[in-house]
C-alpha cells in the first residue's frame, strides 16, 4: 500500500493566489522525483468545532483560510527517497524563505501516515 505525507496550515485569504503559486511549483518538485500525488486544498466547509476542527487546529483569523493537502508515494521508503531529494532541489530551496511565504508556517502541522485501507 502507499504511504502519504499529510498537512494542514493557515493561509491568509489576500495571500491564497501566491499560496497557489507556490504549490503548485513545490507539486512539479515533488511529483519531478518520484511523488505519485500531490494535492492542495482550500478550506470551504470547515465549521469551528466546540473541542477540535480544522480551524482550531491552526488557531484560524478571520481573514485567513485553512488548506489541507497531502503527498502520496508508493511506499515510505520511497518517500524517504524523494523527500532527501526535494529538500535538496534548488527550485525548492527558492521558495522556503520565511519571509517571503504565502503563510505562517510556525502554524503548520504535519505527518507521515501509513496507508490502511486503499481502493
Amino acid at each position: 500500500m502507499s504511504y502519504v505525507d499529510g498537512f494542514v496550515l493557515p493561509v491568509p485569504k489576500a495571500r491564497l493566489a501566491d499560496y497557489r503559486k507556490l504549490a503548485r511549483k513545490a507539486g512539479k518538485v515533488w511529483k519531478d522525483h518520484g511523488a505519485l500525488a500531490y494535492v492542495e486544498c482550500a478550506g470551504d466547509d470547515v465549521p469551528i468545532g466546540k473541542r477540535t476542527s480544522f480551524p482550531r487546529s491552526v488557531k484560524l483569523k478571520p481573514d485567513e483560510t485553512v488548506v489541507f493537502a497531502w503527498i502520496v508515494y508508493a511506499s515510505r521508503k520511497q518517500r524517504d527517497a524523494i523527500n532527501k531529494k526535494v529538500m535538496a532541489d534548488p527550485r525548492l530551496q527558492s521558495m522556503c524563505d520565511p519571509k517571503s511565504m504565502p503563510f505562517d508556517a510556525k502554524r503548520m502541522f504535519f505527518g507521515g501516515f501509513k496507508t490502511i485501507v486503499e481502493y
